[in-house]
C-alpha cells in the first residue's frame, strides 16, 4: 500500500509505517512559539507539567512578531517575560522585535526542512510544508509538551490531493490557486485533513509558502506541496520523501491553472470567493500587503511592477509591511521598496504587522481594507464594523491605485 506524503513523514518520525487513523507519539525536530503565546506555554511547563527546563535548547524557537515592538504595558511585559526565559533557557533560536513573521524565519532560517515533524503555537504552522515538511498549529498545551519532552502526539490524517495542471497567466498567482480552492473545498473542508499540491513544481518557495500557509483556512493538519525545484535545491531532501504513485487520497481536485482569473474573498468568509473584475465598484480606505501569506519578495516586487510611476489614490493609505528583515534588505537593495514609497506606500517592521488587528493599520468603523493576508473574519482587523477582501500582492497593488477593488490585469 503506497503513502502519502503525510504518511512517509510520520512513519519515518515513529519508526514504523503508520497509516490514515493511525495515532502515534512522535518526537519532533523543532518546536516554536510566539510572542502572544509564549507566557502561557512558560506557565503550562512549569506550573501544570512541573518542568523547568526545556528539553533541548536547539530545537525550540521563539520568535516575537505578533505585536512587535509591543503595543502597551501588558504586551511589553509580556515578551519581557519571554526574553527572560530565553536566555535562562539558553534557546539560541530566539528572535527578537524586526526579524520577521515566525514562519518566514523558520525558513529563512533552515529549522524546519524537507521530512521534518515542525510544531508551532501558531495556526499557520502549515507553512512548513513549502519545504516538504509536516508543518502544525497547536495550542499552548501541547507545545509546553513537546518543550518539555521533545515529543508530540498525532492522528495520521487522511489526504486530500489538489492536483493541477498548465500554469498562471499573467496577473494570476499562488494566492488566486489558493483561494480557488478555499472555494472549491470550504473554509472547513480538509478539517484535520492533510492537503497536497501536486503539479506546482514550477512555483518558488515563496508561492509553495503561501500555498501551504492557506491549508490552515481549510482546517487542514498539514498542507504539504513535494520538494522540487527551488526547494531540492536549497534544502536536503531525503531518499524516502517522494511522490507515492501508489498513495491513497481521500480526494482529488483537479485544478486547470491556465483556467484561473484573478480571485478575491469577500467580507467576512474567506470561502466566499469571486473574480475581481466581477466585484463591481467597491472602494477601499486601506491596502495592506504583508504577512506570512504574501509578504516576500516576490510579493513585493509585484506591487511595485504595478505601482512603478502610478501614486496610491487619493483617500487612499496603503501599508507594507516586510515578512522579515532578509525581505526588507532585499527590497531595499533591489529598488522595490524606493517605488513602493515612492507611489505613496507606507513601510512598517517586519513581522505580523495589522493582520491581527492589535497594531500598526487598526480598522475603524465601516472601513474598507483590501489584504494579502490569509483571514478575513468579522473583526480580524479592527472593528466588528468594517470589511476585509483578501486577494494577492498584483490585485492588492492595483486597488491602491484605482482606490476600488481592481483585477490587476489592468495594469500588466
Amino acid at each position: 500500500m503506497g503513502l502519502t506524503l503525510s504518511e512517509q513523514i510520520i512513519s519515518h518520525a515513529a519508526g514504523r509505517e503508520v497509516h490514515a487513523g493511525d495515532l502515534v507519539v512522535v518526537p519532533v525536530d523543532c518546536a516554536m512559539g510566539v510572542d502572544s503565546i509564549t507566557p502561557s506555554i512558560i506557565d503550562v511547563m512549569r506550573n501544570e507539567l512541573g518542568v523547568e527546563r526545556v528539553f533541548d535548547p536547539d530545537k525550540i524557537a521563539i520568535i516575537i512578531d505578533h505585536v512587535a515592538p509591543a503595543v502597551n504595558i501588558a504586551t511589553a511585559n509580556a515578551q519581557a517575560k519571554v526574553r527572560r526565559f530565553a536566555m535562562e533557557q539558553g534557546i539560541r533560536h530566539f528572535y527578537d522585535v524586526g526579524r520577521g513573521v515566525c514562519h518566514q524565519v523558520m525558513i529563512e532560517e533552515g529549522l524546519a526542512g524537507p521530512g521534518q515533524i515542525v510544531i508551532g503555537s501558531d495556526s499557520h504552522s502549515t507553512s512548513y510544508g513549502a519545504v516538504g515538511a509536516f508543518g502544525c498549529g497547536m495550542g499552548a498545551t501541547d507545545i509546553a509538551l513537546a518543550w518539555a519532552t521533545g515529543h508530540t502526539w498525532l492522528k495520521v490524517p487522511e489526504t486530500i490531493c489538489i492536483r493541477a495542471r498548465g500554469n498562471f497567466s499573467a496577473g494570476v498567482t499562488a494566492k488566486d490557486l489558493t483561494l480557488w480552492v478555499e472555494q472549491a473545498l470550504g473554509a472547513d473542508g480538509a478539517t484535520y485533513r492533510a492537503v497536497e499540491y501536486h503539479g506546482v513544481d514550477m512555483l518558488s518557495l515563496a508561492s509553495r509558502q503561501t500555498l501551504a500557509c492557506m491549508t490552515t483556512e481549510l482546517g487542514a493538519k498539514a498542507g504539504i506541496i513535494p520538494p522540487s525545484g527551488e526547494v531540492a535545491e536549497r534544502f536536503r531532501v531525503p531518499e524516502w520523501l517522494r511522490v507515492d504513485p501508489n498513495a491513497q487520497y481521500e480526494r482529488i481536485v483537479e485544478v486547470d491553472l491556465n483556467s484561473l482569473v484573478p480571485l478575491v474573498a469577500v467580507s467576512p468568509r474567506v470561502d466566499d470567493v469571486r473574480p475581481a473584475a466581477e466585484l463591481g465598484d467597491i472602494r477601499v480606505d486601506q491596502v495592506f500587503i504583508g504577512t506570512c501569506t504574501n509578504g516576500r519578495l516576490e510579493d513585493l516586487r509585484m506591487a511595485a511592477r504595478i505601482l512603478r510611476g502610478r501614486r496610491v489614490a487619493p483617500g487612499v493609505r496603503m501599508l507594507v509591511v516586510p515578512a522579515s528583515s532578509q525581505v526588507l534588505m532585499d527590497a531595499m537593495a533591489d529598488g522595490t521598496l524606493a517605488v513602493l514609497l515612492e507611489a505613496g506606500a507606507t513601510i512598517g517592521t517586519p513581522g505580523c504587522g495589522p493582520c491581527i488587528g492589535r497594531h500598526m493599520g487598526v480598522l475603524g468603523d465601516g472601513e474598507v481594507a483590501i489584504s494579502t493576508a490569509n483571514r478575513n473574519f468579522r473583526g480580524r482587523m479592527g472593528s466588528p464594523n468594517a470589511e476585509i477582501y483578501l486577494g494577492s500582492p498584483a490585485t492588492a497593488a492595483a486597488s491602491a491605485v484605482t482606490g476600488r477593488i481592481t483585477d490587476p490585469r489592468e495594469f500588466l
